[in-house]
Order: C-alpha cells, then structure tokens, then sequence
C-alpha cells in the first residue's frame, strides 16, 4: 500500500510546507545567506527517494526588538527547550541584524509565533531535507547535516561527486535528480523478510543484499535495525551500524565455494576427487571436526554439499597459505573496496597466517569481511567469472565499471553445479532456500562470534548466499542473521540451514516476479 502511493507522494510532499506562512509586516528583508538545494534521489524506475521542501527557519533581528523580555516571554512558551538567558543575551545585542533561532518548524508553530506579531522576529523558508518512505533504504541513502549537505550514504556521494556546492545555490527543482539502482518494491520486500526473521529467530539484527551478477547493480541493501534518513542521531547508535558494509564478520562455510574454486583453478582437486575425511584435524592444541561427521571418505563434491569443514580444510592445506592468501587477494577479499553509498569496512586479516589459519579460512573463520564485500565476490563465482564491483548507480556506457576476469568459465560452471546440488540433494544443507520454478542455488554458513579468549558458544553469525536462476544465474541474495536464537520449528539449533537458508528463499519466492524473473 505505501508503495502504491510512492508515486504521488513526492508531489504532496512538496506541497505540503509551500504557501502556508504568512511573513509578519515587521519581518526585515530576508538576509542573503546561501541555502543549499539538492537534487532529487530516484529508484531506478523514478520513484522518489528523497527530495528537498521549503520549511520555516525563525531568525531575530535584535535592532528591531522593542521589547526583549516579551519576546523571551512569547518564544519560550512556544519552545520550551530554549533556554531564556541565552535567548535574552543573543537578542540584547542590537549591533546583531540575524540571529537563527530554530530551523525546520511546523506550520502550525510557525502561525503561532507569527499571531504574536513580535517585532524583530520572522521566518525565512530554507531546503528541508525530507524521505518519503520513512527508513526503507536509510542506510543507502545516509544523512544530511542540518546545512543540508550530506554528511554519509548517497546523500554524501552527491555532494561529493557531483559537486553540490558548485553546481546550484538557488531554487528547488532546477537539479537533474539522480537516479540509483535500488528498486524500492524490492527492497521493501527483503527488509519485510529480514524483519520477520528477526522476530522469528529472536536475531539482534540482521541484513541482505540483491545484486545484478553481470553488472554488479545492488537492487536492494538493508540493515537491521534500520535508521531514519531524516534522523541522522540514528548513526550514532552502534546497534543501528549498517552491517552490509560497515560491519565485518566471520561468515562460515559460504567461504567453502572460494575454497573449492581456488582448488579447482589451481588444478589441486577436481569435483570427484575423494578426501578421507573420518578422522579430525589438528594443528597444535587445535583440533577441527565436523559438525556432522558422515564416517566415510568424501569427493569434493559432497564436501560442499555436507559442509564438511575437514574436507575444506585438507583442500587448503593442499593449495598452502601463500596461494591461498593469493586467491584471495585475486578474489578481492583483503584490500578495502568501496561504493557509491560510502567506503566498505576494511578486511580483518589474520595476523599470523600459518597452518591453522589456513585450514580456518577455507571455512570461514579467522578472515572477517563485510558481507557486501563478500556478495561481489560471490557474484563473480557464479556469473562466468568475472569480477564487477559493487553500485548504487545505474548500469550504463558513462557510468560502467571495469570488469576483471577472475576464474574461468569452467570453474564459474562447476561453482554454480555445486550450489545448486547444495539445494536440491536430500544431503544439503541449503535445500530449505529452493523456490521451485527458480533454479536457486547457494550455501550455508554458520560461524561462531569471536569474543575474548575465543569463540562465544551458542552466538552465532548465520548466512546464506544464493543465486538464481542457477542455469543462467542473473541475481545473487546475500542473507546474514546475527545472533540468532534455537526455537522449536529450527530443533533447537541455530545453524544457517534452519533459518538464514529459509529467509532467502522468501526474499527470492517474492522479489523474483519483481524482477522479472518468470519461473519454468
């Protein structure tokens, strides 16, 4: 219903504020000082995102003042939070012609003040800052300061980029707006989807992505809890830090398809290779096991698809530490990458990389990334492999990122084989995420939260990253619950099977038509 709406709504937005203040008969002429209006921001189907109105600033002019103590009088009451010597001190000092008293009244306060009929005290409009859509997509779009210049998000890339201060200082509406790549029907349905598995699972957050494998487009990017735009205090909460790109995390087995993909790009094991994996892994005091052991040798295959941490683990040894932080590399998983919304958290790299390291990190643990870092990567393994970073803006010839080939067509086609195996064999620990009509193909991760002296038992980071259609994949999903809890309809258990698995493949039974993707 709100999004029926989104079509009009910038228009009554705009309206709203315009022609409803009365400027007093004792108001002085408005001082030139320079208000900054912004462009419009758009989805990539032109509905509004964000846009500027006209709202009421209170300013004195002390010279006109005749008597100050009614004014402190009068503007108190109207504003509570004023403090009454400050107020009096500031419109004392007659050698002042404009003081800012608040900015961004209602109308309604703005009527009241003005039926007073103060000397010395008026309004000015200046560019408002106003999100229609509340905080769908906050975090993407970011903040402004109370100047009206973006501070973070899209808002900050469009001072940035496009010069905001250079290119207009003058009347709203004269800016092109700027169209990003968000479509935001379906970035309302993953944040409705990530909200109801909060609840579910009793998660303290969580976050998805929806990127377009071949051209690295994000069509949808939400964190929870969310922050309002217009609130811009919000980003001061660390629960509220957005955990797409600011946050990193260790994000488990999902790490197993870069593993077998350097494996089979290095030329160290093939899809059918068997790995005697019955006994545990130890390196030192530290001993690796599977969660559940199947008690007999496995092909690569079946290392993917039981999740065999093992398995993953004897393939890095094998490819060693160097090649391993090399692919890696390749992969572009430890350098710092960034976006048009703002940079991406930096990796957390191992500070020392020896043997166990090695066998961690084929699993997911011990490397820590953001997990939109991460969907780019992914991305690659099943679109051919090539390496397209991440944007908010919209694909064309002007605004097209270099692409990198980074793995080849052949492994590309053995990455997405697995992944669709992983959710469609009775083995796999992904079948919950399969869509029928769909060809969903992904993996499971389920890493345990570091904490001081090791890992916190029972806190877990739960992910699943899938693709669709697998035969010609052209979307990837990126699902990540922090914290979720064991409830009854999961067992008891709170690994990514049970629930980040189960929510991606709602985001993509609904976001799937939205795209256009028709099932078979």
């Amino acid at each position: 219903v709100v999004l029926a709406f989104s079509a009009i709504g910038g228009q009554l937005v705009r309206l709203a504020l315009k022609g409803q203040i009365v400027e007093p008969r004792t108001a002085m002429t408005q001082p030139l000082t320079t208000s900054y209006w912004r462009p419009d921001i758009l989805d990539r189907n032109g509905r509004l995102l964000a846009t500027d109105i006209e709202a009421p600033t209170l300013y004195a002019d002390p010279a006109l003042i005749i008597d100050v103590d009614v004014v402190v009088e009068h503007l108190v009451q109207v504003f509570p939070e004023f403090d009454p010597v400050e107020l009096r001190r500031s419109l004392s000092d007659r050698n002042r012609r404009y003081v800012r008293l608040k900015r961004g009244i209602s109308p309604a306060l703005a009527q009241r003040i003005h039926n007073f009929g103060l000397p010395g005290i008026a309004f000015r409009n200046e560019p408002k800052r106003v999100y229609p859509n509340g905080s769908l997509a906050g975090h993407v779009l970011g903040h402004v300061n109370i100047d009206n210049k973006g501070t973070s998000g899209i808002e900050r890339y469009i001072d940035e980029a496009i010069g905001i201060e250079a290119a207009h200082a003058g009347a709203p509406g004269s800016l092109e707006p700027l169209r990003i790549s968000l479509d935001i029907a379906v970035q309302h349905a993953v944040e409705d989807e990530l909200r109801a598995a909060v609840q579910q699972f009793g998660a303290k957050g969580a976050a998805g992505v929806i990127l377009d494998v071949n051209t690295g487009e994000v069509l949808a990017a939400a964190s929870l809890p969310p922050v309002d735009p217009a609130d811009r205090t919000q980003s001061l909460d660390p629960a509220r830090l957005d955990k797409l790109a600011d946050g990193v995390y260790e994000l488990g087995s999902i790490f197993k398809t870069l593993t077998i993909a350097m494996a089979l790009e290095a030329g160290t094991a093939d899809l059918d290779k068997i790995y005697d994996v019955r006994a545990p892994l130890q390196v030192g005091r530290y001993i690796i096991r599977d969660p559940y052991p199947v008690g007999r040798p496995l092909s690569v295959r079946e290392i993917f698809v039981r999740s065999s941490n093992v398995g993953a683990g004897m393939l890095a040894l094998e490819l060693g530490s160097e090649r391993q932080r090399a692919y890696l590399e390749r992969f572009g998983l430890i350098k710092p990458i960034r976006s048009e919304a703002g940079p991406i958290a930096a990796p957390k790299l191992p500070r020392r990389w020896g043997k166990a390291e090695t066998i961690t990190i084929a699993y997911g643990h011990g490397l820590a990334v953001a997990p939109l870092q991460f969907a780019a990567t992914a991305a690659m393994l099943v679109n051919g492999g090539l390496f397209v970073a991440p944007t908010f803006r919209m694909s064309s010839p002007e605004t097209a990122r270099p692409v990198q080939r980074i793995v080849s067509p052949e492994t590309s086609a053995a990455i997405r084989d697995l992944m669709r195996s992983n959710v469609v064999s009775p083995h796999g620990t992904g079948r919950r995420a399969d869509v029928p009509g769909y060809e969903v193909g992904g993996k499971t991760g389920t890493a345990e939260l570091p904490g001081r002296g090791g890992y916190i038992e029972h806190s877990v980071i739960a992910s699943f990253v899938a693709a669709f259609p697998m035969s010609a994949p052209k979307y990837l999903v990126l699902v990540m619950l922090h914290e979720p809890k064991p409830t009854d309809d999961t067992g008891g258990r709170i690994t990514a099977g049970v629930n980040a698995a189960p929510v991606a493949g709602s985001i993509i039974a609904r976001t799937a038509p939205l795209l256009g993707v028709l099932p078979k």
